[in-house]
């Protein structure tokens, strides 16, 4: 076929048409009696602009529900709305997950057919309208939520393996590194932090997976132990974005895998061996410090001190069960250049989850984490089953952020899903939290602006037990909604310019 002649022909073709849409609008005006010229102009117009809305309610009346579309409000912006302004620019989104626990990767391998474990990473982990998951974290060995208790290098009683002669990840074949694999398919782009729970129990003072503490003289093994984890797991095409030394290094856990780590042992575990061990590798593997909850900040604070180990944390992991993310904030102002991630957060049915959780993810670990600097949330367990498990010891009624029915393969989507998705799904990757005005009576909100489209997207949550109505304003973008009681609400929209004076309000979240 000739190319040229073949364009040629399109080209007339769409001549014609558009020619023949014309003389349809003509005919269509002079029978109306109205002016050619307006309905020319509003035949080539694009359609007014418009916000788009997901809701969820409380009550699970409405899930990430699509809302219609609100239109624009020309009245004039006041000192009462919800102001949000792009010029003011905080941190950037790396991104959201849970984590693949030996628990969450054995039901999904296990108890899902293959069209079924399809179907459900990519909802989880692919791009909208999948949950867009791009972080997941692994135990480096068993954490609470694994079948049985083991380490990479378990040896009999009295035998020690100080040249890792042994190491070995036989455990994870069957399940965590086949679903990790099929995951990083859907999603190449995925982050992947490792944290253990326990070194292997030779290197401990109870000589024992549960209880104790490293052992002094086994420093550079444990680090070299972390090392051989990241080289192995990459040889299997799984790479690692982050390590931390210790699961929780303040607690000691009486009924599954754990140790205690002060702060000295760790910032010289990180300084003296695995920093330097991790640096010397490409791609590098970051070190977070910390990896547990917000009430001890003073902790970070004394690892990103140490001269010796600073340079090797790229940031602060946090987990969400004591204190508030506003501690964050002090240790981002102390050091601006490390990073905070919160890196682990479950949901439960206990009793103050007896009225559901979705207010409480959405707005106390979701946006109060990110306006307090967190670049991405990392949920607990991914999937459990309806039993809260398997699992070993630890938490006997911990959420998942989905249940698969051990018995059926039935997903079930708990709140913490729709707490995520509000986020997950709108605010990508590389997008740019926003100043938007501080948060009051009972409505708290974040803004980001996507980096690839220049969309705004704000997160608004109504924790209050009436509707409350919210004004919008972003430059020449106006508009109203009235928010269900206990709600959360997603709004997208293209930005309008910029005409607003800098209204020199206070943030202090934000700051």
């Amino acid at each position: 076929m000739d190319e040229g002649r073949g364009v040629s022909a399109r080209a007339v073709v769409a001549a014609a048409a558009l020619l023949s849409l014309v003389v349809l609008v003509v005919q269509w005006a002079s029978r109306r009696h109205e002016p050619v010229e307006a309905a020319l102009v509003a035949l080539i117009q694009p359609p007014p602009p418009t916000v788009r809305l997901w809701l969820s309610t409380a009550d699970r009346r409405l899930q990430l529900a699509r809302q219609p579309d609100i239109p624009l409000d020309t009245t004039p912006p006041t000192p009462d709305d919800l102001t949000v302004d792009l010029g003011r620019r905080y941190q950037t989104l790396t991104g959201f997950g849970a984590a693949m626990t030996d628990s969450s990767a054995w039901l999904i391998e296990n108890k899902l057919n293959a069209t079924q474990r399809e179907s459900f990473l990519e909802e989880m982990f692919g791009p909208p309208p999948g949950l867009n998951l791009n972080m997941a974290r692994l135990s480096i060995g068993a954490s609470d939520f694994s079948r049985q208790h083991y380490t990479l290098d378990d040896m009999p009683a009295g035998q020690t393996d100080p040249q890792l002669e042994h190491f070995n990840v036989a455990a994870n074949l069957p399940d965590v590194i086949p679903v990790m694999q099929q995951v990083l398919s859907i999603n190449p782009d995925l982050l992947i932090i490792a944290t253990p729970w326990s070194a292997p129990a030779w290197m401990k003072s109870s000589a024992n997976l549960i209880g104790g503490a490293l052992l002094g003289q086994y420093e550079s093994t444990y680090a070299d132990y972390l090392v051989r984890y990241v080289d192995t797991y990459r040889r299997y095409g799984i790479p690692i974005f982050a390590l931390t030394v210790q699961n929780e290094p303040g607690f000691v856990p009486q009924t599954y895998p754990g140790m205690e780590m002060p702060v000295d042992t760790r910032t010289r575990i990180i300084g003296q061996y695995l920093g330097p061990a991790l640096a010397r590798r490409r791609p590098q593997t970051v070190v977070l410090g910390w990896d547990h909850n917000w009430d001890e900040p003073q902790q970070p604070l004394t690892e990103l001190a140490d001269e010796t180990a600073a340079p090797y944390i790229a940031g602060v992991a946090w987990h969400c069960y004591r204190g508030d993310p506003s501690a964050q904030t002090p240790v981002h102002r102390a050091y601006p250049r490390k990073d905070a991630y919160i890196t682990e957060c479950s949901g439960g049915d206990w009793e103050s989850a007896k009225n559901g959780e979705l207010m409480w993810f959405a707005r106390d670990l979701l946006l109060g984490g990110l306006r307090n600097w967190a670049r991405g949330v990392v949920y607990w367990n991914l999937a459990l089953d309806q039993d809260y498990g398997p699992h070993a010891g630890g938490c006997d009624n911990c959420k998942g952020m989905v249940v698969i029915d051990s018995r059926t393969g039935a997903i079930t989507r708990n709140d913490e899903y729709y707490a995520f998705a509000h986020y997950s799904r709108f605010a990508l990757p590389g997008a740019a939290r926003v100043w938007s005005t501080a948060n009051g009576k009972g409505i708290a909100n974040v803004a980001f602006q996507n980096a690839d489209d220049g969309s705004v997207v704000l997160v608004v949550v109504n924790s209050g037990t009436k509707a409350h109505a919210i004004a919008v304003h972003q430059g020449s973008v106006h508009f109203r909604y009235e928010m269900p009681a206990q709600s959360v609400a997603t709004f997208v929209w293209q930005p309008g310019h910029d005409d607003d004076a800098d209204n020199g309000a206070a943030d202090t979240d934000t700051q």
